[in-house]
């Protein structure tokens, strides 16, 4: 199995998902009215958009770990297993 590690993850990956974290904080910020927002964009529903906003900009990471995850457990499904050749040994009972 291959060393997975965040170093091996694309660069804007890395930088996106920092940025959703961070976006996360400022929701939880603006929903306990600790980050100073203009009234127009402040309460519950600066809250829900910063969620929002945070949690799509964090799904390119999420899928990429998931299908680097997939292809490090299931390699045949991805055809990354060596496959034999027809004249190399068989079983003798199939």
């Amino acid at each position: 199995m291959g060393g997975l590690t965040f170093s091996n993850m694309p660069e804007p990956v890395l930088i996106a998902e920092a940025l959703g974290g961070i976006i996360l904080l400022l929701s939880y910020l603006a929903l306990h009215q600790v980050l100073p927002l203009p009234a127009s964009f402040s309460g519950a529903f600066a809250a829900t958009i910063l969620l929002i906003v945070g949690l799509i900009i964090m799904l390119p990471a999420a899928i990429v770990m998931m299908w680097r995850t997939a292809k490090a457990m299931a390699p045949e499904l991805f055809n990354l297993s060596e496959k034999s050749s027809p004249g190399e040994k068989h079983d003798a009972d199939h």
